[in-house]
């Protein structure tokens, strides 16, 4: 059986988008262009953490991050083969994943270098890890300004190997915010006391992450972190030259077509109220589908080619949409949530589009898809 609502995935975009951001990066003339590190985390921000690895290593990933350990494992159960880094902390996970799927960690702490150090230790084994740096994130990472004192002990530690640095910008897509800038010498002061501390160490930088990668090439380092991009959607405000399509469609079906009298209303607390005659369109998809109960009376879907208009509330399976000036919609009619019904822009519905109409991000957008939306890939 398969529900009206459902996702479709296009492993195809998703890799030409791959393809694109290699493209980019190699034309600013360098000798070696920065590597990719594919951001999987989140499900692969909903589209679906396993198909979209397995693609991404195809297409020539170098490496792909995830947020912690559970969904590292997941991945490597899927088949994935390459380096998995993972981004989050540690102190609430089984350091065992680590080890027995092969998983990279992220040391953001003295306590998470010593919990690893001592489990790999005990599995009388050495471990490759990347070293955060908070340059003013100020959320997980070793202090830029304090690295003499910290990294010293973590540096002694027999069997952990240093792989690569990093950071994380807290306003990269941002193009008024002095911090970005402020964050990249940090970070660049950051690596002089590294590379003091451990003069013979052979080890990469990263720290562009989306909007970073569109906005300054000097952030390019040894590796980029795209997310965002390869799903097609360019960080807001920010634009791109990068030749893009979105990777994911959300798709469902009309299952009734009601008409309402002057003074009725419809779904629940009738926050859509009618004056003359109207037609709604009832779809099977609500806020359990992760679709946001703001885009009441803000958002619109396609039907037949043509843009309506989302009105009364989001509930848990259904939502309604005003037909009237549409003729003949009937049920069994595809509505688009996001995606392309039609040849025209403006028929045309993406995930910056529906965040701007409801006040959040394009990130929020594609993550909160519900688990019961199927997921269905093409090739």
């Amino acid at each position: 059986m398969i529900r009206s609502t459902v996702a479709r995935v296009d492993l195809v975009a998703l890799t030409r988008n791959f393809a694109a951001i290699q493209r980019y990066l190699s034309s600013d003339g360098r000798r070696v262009a920065p590597a990719i590190i594919a951001v999987v985390k989140a499900n692969a921000y909903g589209h679906g953490a396993p198909r979209v690895a397995l693609a991404l290593q195809e297409a020539g990933a170098t490496m792909l991050a995830c947020a912690d350990i559970e969904e590292g494992i997941v991945l490597r159960q899927a088949g994935v083969r390459v380096p998995i880094l993972v981004f989050g902390a540690l102190s609430v996970s089984d350091l065992d994943g680590l080890f027995d799927f092969g998983l990279m960690p992220t040391i953001s702490t003295p306590g998470a270098a010593r919990a690893v150090q001592q489990a790999a230790e005990r599995r009388q084994s050495t471990i490759a890890y990347h070293l955060k740096i908070d340059t003013g994130m100020n959320r997980l990472g070793f202090r830029h300004d304090n690295l003499r004192r910290t990294l010293p002990d973590l540096f002694a530690s027999p069997n952990l190997r240093l792989d690569a640095v990093f950071t994380h910008f807290a306003s990269a897509d941002d193009p008024e915010s002095p911090l970005f800038n402020t964050q990249r010498e940090r970070f660049d002061a950051a690596w002089a006391v590294v590379e003091e501390l451990r003069p013979e160490s052979r080890v990469f930088r990263h720290s562009g992450n989306s909007a970073a990668l569109l906005r300054d090439s000097r952030v390019w380092y040894d590796a980029v972190r795209p997310g965002l991009l390869l799903y097609g959607i360019v960080p807001p405000p920010l634009a791109s030259t990068i030749d893009l399509t979105p990777v994911m469609s959300l798709t469902s079906r009309v299952v009734a077509v009601k008409g309402l009298r002057p003074g009725e209303g419809v779904g629940y607390g009738w926050k859509y109220q009618v004056h003359e005659p109207r037609t709604v369109a009832v779809v099977p998809a609500g806020y359990a589908d992760g679709l946001d109960t703001r885009l009441c009376g803000r958002g619109h879907v396609l039907i037949r080619g043509h843009r309506v208009p989302i009105v009364g509330a989001v509930s848990m399976d259904m939502i309604t949409v005003d037909v009237t000036n549409l003729l003949e919609v009937r049920p069994g009619d595809e509505v688009v949530f996001l995606g392309q019904q039609g040849r025209e822009s403006w028929q045309r519905i993406d995930a910056r589009e529906m965040a701007a109409a409801i006040g959040t991000i394009p990130w929020e957008i594609v993550c909160r898809l519900g688990t019961r939306i199927e997921r269905h890939y093409t090739p």
